[in-house]
């Protein structure tokens, strides 16, 4: 008895010295070993256009990202903004006010590898807040490019160990990284053979399974995106993803990462928030593009998918009857004849389509109008199933019928026109 006595408080001296190392600079550099079972839902919030939010603001998107099951935001911000410090500092106290946990993407198209000063007073400063997102026993840390930065320096100085998941462009080089990473974060969340490249849909997994191959034991967070259409004069086109939605949501329920990153939560520029759009936003002109085109009811579909990622099921549970549409205010052969960039790259693969996403607890019958075009009806499914019929120029008008009975039924918030003064790939997403 008494060896065994021994032994049991060798081993738990060892454990509390192990525990306290890491705890001190310079203790412990990587994080690899995965200790935590729990799956995590965070989304990309983009800090550099909200230079004007407030406290209030900040809770109110937290509050509605809870709702739907996200556990943080990943905090994209900037070195150049002025507001980056004052408002990373509301994001915190509003993530501690309203039990939401929140964590930093540095921007490295602003930081650059001889800010790791800076970076690592910022993390000083909020690694061990109760706002901040733990994964592993550490503050997850991640980034917008950034590629070749040395997170290990700064871990050796933060007093609160960190869990660096930065984003990789290359899948094979985040296996053999040496920069003191604990993971990778992917940005190929749309159809593409890499970088911005547009290739058609549907989405697949080859970029999340040469991630997985490369990083063997270390985490991947895993990309989640609707949608990506752009129309700035620096870039401009739009990714193959009509259906994407829960096609992506379907594969992560089979691929089960640690980690996943909606991108975005407020990305307007880009078109794939699922935030609303808020006018507190700073504009940098893609209101022209993202105004009176809401895209809250993408929300609808992701939090079943949440619910049963969390709970390790490969099938999403429906507990109440609705339908969620989405499409473009124009079809795609459309002349707008004031706008001086043209159509996105990308355009040509588009379908004219109007899309439907049924979430039914059992089978029934969906019938749309859509505009000039005659009733398109289709059965479907118990569960979440998405369907598309041809784009019609007009109203659009959505029925789902069971038995005879028509339970969900009403207009499209938005007609669809033949005629345009500025180019727009976005969707108005809806719900009935």
């Amino acid at each position: 008895m008494l060896n065994i006595f021994v032994r049991c408080c060798a081993v738990l001296a060892t454990l509390a010295y192990a525990l306290h190392a890491l705890a001190l600079p310079g203790a412990s550099t990587e994080l690899v070993t995965r200790q935590d079972t729990n799956k995590y839902v965070t989304a990309h919030f983009m800090v550099g256009i909200v230079e004007h939010y407030t406290l209030d603001d900040w809770k109110e998107d937290m509050e509605l990202a809870k709702e739907i099951g996200i556990d943080a935001f990943a905090l994209n911000c900037a070195s150049i903004d002025k507001y980056t410090d004052p408002q990373l500092a509301l994001a915190y106290e509003a993530a501690e006010a309203v039990n939401f946990k929140v964590f930093i993407s540095f921007d490295f198209a602003y930081w650059s590898n001889g800010d790791s000063p800076r970076i690592t007073s910022i993390m000083q400063k909020y690694a061990n807040h109760p706002g901040q997102f733990q994964y592993n026993g550490a503050a997850l840390v991640s980034t917008f490019v950034g590629d070749s930065f040395n997170w290990t320096p700064v871990k050796s100085a933060v007093q609160h160990p960190l869990f660096a998941v930065p984003m990789i462009q290359d899948p094979a080089w985040s296996g053999t990284a040496n920069t003191g990473i604990d993971g990778a974060f992917s940005w190929y969340a749309w159809p593409t053979d890499g970088g911005n490249s547009i290739i058609p849909g549907p989405m697949t997994t080859v970029w999340d399974d040469r991630y997985l191959k490369s990083l063997g034991n270390k985490a991947y967070m895993a990309p989640v995106s609707p949608w990506f259409s752009t129309h700035f004069n620096t870039k401009n086109w739009v990714f193959i993803c009509e259906e994407q939605i829960t096609i992506r949501w379907q594969q992560m329920l089979e691929m089960q990462p640690e980690l996943i990153e909606i991108i975005s939560w407020n990305d307007y520029g880009e078109s794939h928030y699922i935030g609303p759009y808020s006018s507190a936003h700073s504009d940098d002109g893609s209101a022209q593009w993202t105004k009176d085109f809401p895209h809250d009811a993408w929300r609808i579909i992701s939090k079943p998918y949440i619910a049963a990622y969390k709970a390790g099921s490969h099938q999403p549970v429906v507990d109440y009857e609705q339908l969620v549409y989405w499409y473009r205010p124009t079809p795609k052969e459309v002349t707008c004849t004031q706008d001086p960039l043209g159509k996105p790259s990308g355009y040509q693969m588009l379908s004219d389509s109007i899309f439907v996403t049924t979430l039914l607890t059992e089978p029934a019958t969906l019938t749309v109008w859509s505009g000039n075009r005659e009733a398109v009806s289709v059965e479907v499914g118990a569960g979440i199933v998405t369907s598309r019929v041809p784009m019609g120029v007009g109203v659009q008008y959505f029925e789902v019928s069971r038995n005879g009975y028509t339970f969900i039924w009403g207009e499209g918030g938005m007609d669809v026109v033949d005629h345009c003064d500025y180019y727009n790939y976005n969707v108005y997403v809806g719900s009935l």
